[in-house]
């Protein structure tokens, strides 16, 4: 790319044909390409810095939450790229065995068939071909956002090189015994056809009914108890109904039969610690095969197990329940069979009332069915084990999570884990590498088995199942640098552990807190230092981004409208530390339109000052005279010293110092959008707004002042757009390619990070300078005087100040149309501001504005300000309205009233500047 003429500056910026161009170049050159032999531990001299990309489902297309993600990553790397770091930002997909096989699956239902007609290796093998023939577009759309990852390394959960890594972690969990297969109860999609983890089946509030059902004594059908339910239609898989042994209410129960309604099976009252005594009746119906606590509760009192729901969430006698589940209510779905039940019970007598009920009630992540409590074979994860060093990771400051709050959710979760269903009756993924011999041998193994069974010679048989993804993405951090065929490789070395990892919240216990589990089980260290969790992008009424509400952004189309950069600068400016992004689906342009009017400031900032500069090369920093510097040069050079420590104190600091957080230090830097104001009012406010203003009539001239100029212009530009580069990479590496003496072939994306420049002790010159406007500027805000009515400010006090301002006053008279005059203004009506060191500024305002009738307009306006104010305090001191409105409106009637004082204060001081009194 060459670098083209500043005369050549197109007067309008056109993102939809840089933008493309621009990345293409970037990408031709390798400027994203991590290397492990620069790394020091690698051999080379650069510290590393590695993000981990949260890898996008294979089958995704981009939305607006992978745009913000990715836009915060993009940014951490870039900045670590330019403070000379060996920045990796390793790129990835998920294979996603739920969402890819419902894919598919929906696919094949359009011909007619389901998979089972297709059979698991033809059902496989369509999967990867639709894999390969629509996978990783989303990994093209992220190159439209400007994502800078080193696509070279672009890695995939079902590779390979990444299976092998899933086979390795399996066997050796296996041969430690820390994966077993149990019999419990699990969660099971009806519609998926699998099981669930914890985190995998989520809640979600529901209005349903509370059914209370009476349950007759066996052998006094005239008594009976009563029982709540929300699930009637597991009732038919009861095997006892439990008391707390200590509950003197029904201590004379214990022991007795029940009879259980519609099946008329006798079924036990039995103790058992568990039952609260203080919720409801006190009594609860124990369902073993269809609850999780009445399992446990089932195995302890040695209860049958009855299992009365199907694999497809229909009713029938599935297993160790003959005589249970009557004819009329077989082959029902769970949800009809609940109406049928109901009104059999109601039939028959045995429902005793029904109450409206507001709960949780578990949801497939995937397809959002209700979940099913199923008892059910499955393979799972001792994680107590696991668990203990991720959790004390983030106690002593190894990992620190930010925002803090989510510390605590982490630490909560962490102690109390539960062991982690991995097994998943999918077709689609890593299958489990068990096999299994007729004789009862099982063993797990690393490569497929190449030998007979060595205990009787038998045929092997692989398990059924596959290993859920999150198995596979749990190991993402390791598997993606090479372990374990290359665990002793040079990227492993070089970029492992990683840095930061950028993430939402919803999945802090899916993913980061089991690869900090593997991180420290496999390779003995936590997998990166900082876990930054964004907020999410939510519309104007504050619901979540989603296709079903229809209220989703898609993210090209805002860059094809408004361009990349401002896509990132909405998100990221927008975005405080933990805080949801606010944007409206319905009005694009309130949304992004300042991101785009904020490029178009700067586009226009730098076609100003590269047509104003030149083409020729300026002289550096360090090789001007500052004793020929004016008040304007000493300031900027100070206001860039103030906007490159705010934009790093904003962002760092980068690495814990000895391996672990400081107290003082776990919530520090990050702050991305404080880093974004910071750099946008260096460029706009104090470099277009006051130093190029100052400039103006410098550059027209010629001999060192201009040069000066010049200099400190393109320098101070020049670390500007550096300091930009992260958010809007486009814009800032199209200006900064533009800038007189950049040599060939030189990139903002590789450009060093801003120092801040040697602080200078004259700064505060131009300060004076600057007050003296904004005081004019004011005082024409509040008379309502036209920019076109040239006034005389008399600057009186503080002469040394005085005089600062007077060195500056054609800079002045440009700015304000104001002629400036030492000393005293003469008698008579005037506006008056009073600055920093006594030094005043007076307007007389005889002859410009109508005093007696601008007077008699405060005057009134006071007067009636005066009596609003009156009747809102009398208001605020009355106890009955203090004491009985809502805090929210008294504070806005307080608040109000502060507002209004302030006021009345502002006219007074006016109407006594006019003569009044």
């Amino acid at each position: 790319m060459t670098n083209p003429p500043s005369s050549d500056i197109p007067t309008l910026y056109d993102a939809g044909r840089t933008e493309r161009a621009l990345y293409e170049a970037w990408e031709a050159a390798g400027l994203f390409h991590a290397h492990a032999g620069q790394t020091t531990g690698g051999g080379g001299t650069r510290d590393p810095f590695t993000i981990v990309i949260p890898p996008p489902n294979v089958t995704a297309v981009l939305h607006v939450g992978h745009g913000l993600n990715n836009a915060v990553q993009d940014v951490i790397i870039r900045w670590r790229r330019m403070a000379g770091d060996e920045a990796l930002w390793l790129p990835g997909t998920d294979h996603a065995g739920i969402a890819t096989q419902n894919v598919v699956e929906r696919l094949i239902a359009k011909e007619g068939k389901t998979r089972f007609d297709l059979g698991r290796e033809a059902f496989v093998k369509r999967t990867a071909e639709f894999v390969r023939e629509t996978g990783g577009v989303i990994l093209q759309q992220l190159r439209a956002i400007g994502a800078s990852a080193d696509w070279r390394r672009t890695a995939y959960t079902l590779s390979p090189e990444l299976s092998r890594a899933v086979r390795e972690a399996f066997v050796r969990l296996y041969e430690q015994g820390l994966i077993y297969r149990g019999y419990r109860v699990i969660h099971w999609c009806p519609r998926c056809l699998t099981s669930l983890s914890d985190e995998e089946a989520e809640f979600k509030d529901t209005h349903g009914k509370l059914y209370h059902i009476r349950y007759p004594l066996a052998d006094d059908a005239s008594r009976f108890i009563t029982i709540a339910t929300t699930r009637p239609e597991t009732m038919l898989g009861d095997v006892a109904v439990a008391v707390h042994p200590d509950d003197e209410r029904y201590r004379s129960l214990i022991g007795t039969d029940l009879l259980l309604p519609i099946s008329n099976v006798r079924i036990p009252v039995v103790a058992d610690a568990f039952v609260d005594r203080e919720f409801g009746t006190g009594m609860v119906k124990i369902t073993p095969a269809h609850d999780p606590n009445d399992f446990e509760a089932g195995k302890r009192l040695g209860l049958a197990m009855p299992v009365v729901i199907t694999p497809d969430g229909r009713l029938d006698e599935v297993h160790e329940a003959e005589g249970r589940v009557p004819a009329s209510l077989r082959g029902l779905d769970r949800f009809d069979a609940r109406k049928k039940v109901v009104k059999m019970l109601e039939a028959q007598g045995f429902l005793e009332k029904t109450d409206q009920h507001h709960h949780a009630v578990r949801h497939c992540y995937r397809c959002h069915t209700v979940v099913e409590p199923r008892l059910s074979d499955q393979w799972f994860v001792r994680m107590a084990p696991l668990a203990r060093p991720a959790l004390e990771a983030v106690r002593n400051g190894t990992v620190r999570i930010v925002p803090e709050r989510w510390e605590a959710v982490y630490v909560n979760w962490m102690e109390g884990i539960r062991d982690w269903n991995i097994s998943r009756q999918l077709w689609w993924g890593h299958r489990i590498p068990v096999w299994r011999c007729a004789c009862g041998h099982e063993t797990a193994l690393r490569e497929d088995p190449s030998s007979a069974c060595p205990q009787c010679g038998g045929a092997w048989t692989q398990d059924e199942d596959v290993l859920d993804t999150w198995f596979s993405s749990w190991l993402w951090p390791i598997s993606t640098l090479g372990w374990p065929d290359k665990a002793d490789g040079p990227d492993l070395k070089a970029f492992y552990p990683t840095d930061v990892l950028v993430t939402a919240p919803d999945i802090l216990f899916f993913w980061v807190a089991r690869m900090i589990m593997a991180g420290y089980e496999f390779t003995g260290k936590a997998p990166f230092h900082t876990v930054y969790l964004h907020g999410t992008v939510r519309d104007m009424q504050h619901r979540r981004m989603s296709k079903s509400l229809g209220n989703g952004i898609d993210p090209l189309k805002v860059v094809e409208q408004y361009g990349a950069d401002a896509l990132r600068w909405t998100m990221i400016a927008g975005m405080g530390l933990g805080v949801d992004v606010l944007l409206d689906p319905d009005d694009l342009e309130k949304s992004f339109a300042p991101g785009r009017n904020f490029a178009t400031k700067l586009w226009n900032i730098g076609r100003f000052l590269l047509m104003q500069v030149g083409h020729e090369p300026v002289r550096p920093l360090a090789a001007l005279d500052r004793t020929k510097f004016r008040s304007a040069d000493h300031w900027i050079v100070n206001r860039l010293a103030d906007a490159v420590a705010e934009c790093d104190t904003a962002l760092g600091p980068v690495r814990p110092p000895n391996g672990a957080w400081p107290e003082r230090q776990r919530q520090m830097g990050l702050r991305l959008d404080a880093y974004a104001e910071a750099a946008r009012r260096y460029l706009w406010n104090d470099l277009a707004d006051w130093y190029v203003e100052a400039c103006k009539s410098r550059l027209a001239g010629s001999g060192e002042d201009r040069e000066i100029a010049r200099a400190l212009l393109v320098h101070c530009f020049d670390q500007g757009l550096r300091l930009l580069h992260p958010i809007m990479p486009f814009i800032t590496e199209t200006l900064w390619q533009r800038l007189p003496g950049q040599a060939k072939g030189t990139w903002l994306v590789t450009a060093a990070w801003p120092t801040a420049p040697e602080r200078s002790a004259l700064a505060h010159e131009f300060e004076v300078v600057k007050d003296v406007v904004t005081a004019v500027r004011q005082i024409r805000n509040d008379y309502v005087l036209p920019p076109t009515q040239a006034l005389t400010a008399h600057l009186d006090g503080n002469a040394p100040a005085a005089a600062l301002a007077l060195a500056e006053a054609a800079f002045v008279q440009r700015m304000c149309r104001t002629e400036l005059v030492a000393g005293a203004a003469p008698a008579g009506a005037a506006a008056h501001a009073l600055l920093g060191g006594g030094l005043e500024v007076v307007i007389p305002l005889e002859g410009i504005v109508d005093v007696a009738k601008e007077r008699g307009k405060l005057e009134a306006e006071l007067t009636q300000l005066d009596k609003q104010l009156t009747g809102l305090r009398g208001r605020l001191a009355n106890p009955g309205f203090t004491a009985k409105a809502p805090a929210a409106v008294v504070d806005a009637e307080r608040a109000k009233e502060a507002e209004w004082t302030a006021r009345t204060e502002q006219l007074r001081s006016k109407i006594l500047a006019l003569g009044g009194t």
